[in-house]
């Protein structure tokens, strides 16, 4: 006894996290957060990041960057002929990339996957 179920009209419908989150998989890695410096974008320590290698890096897009071999999760940001990462916590400066520095981007950020539940952490 009860009362119909609206999420039942759902049930038969399957999601799939791959065709969901994965559009390129040969070119998206998963990566995960060490830190808090994005916690003001909702990326937080032990997150997990879906990272595509198939998108240009551009303005204002959050990327997976090494600078000097040091890898950081920033906001890109280009002014003028200036490459700035930036963070998205009040608590971290700004990290210009300097001339001689070497910045390798990894990848343009897709998604995060969060745990909310900290028994079953992956």
């Amino acid at each position: 006894a009860g009362f119909p179920n609206p999420c039942e009209d759902h049930l038969s419908d399957s999601i799939s996290l791959d065709e969901l989150l994965i559009k390129r998989p040969s070119s998206t890695f998963l990566f995960r957060v060490s830190g808090n410096s994005m916690t003001g974008v909702g990326i937080h320590d032990g997150d997990v990041l879906v990272v595509s290698r198939a998108l240009n890096a551009g303005h204002g897009d959050i990327v997976v960057a090494a600078v000097n071999g040091e890898v950081f999760v920033k906001r890109l940001h280009r002014q003028r002929h200036q490459i700035i990462l930036l963070s998205e916590n009040p608590d971290y400066a700004p990290r210009y990339i300097l001339e001689g520095d070497e910045l390798l981007i990894w990848g343009v950020v897709r998604n995060s996957i969060r745990w909310y539940s900290t028994s079953d952490k992956a």
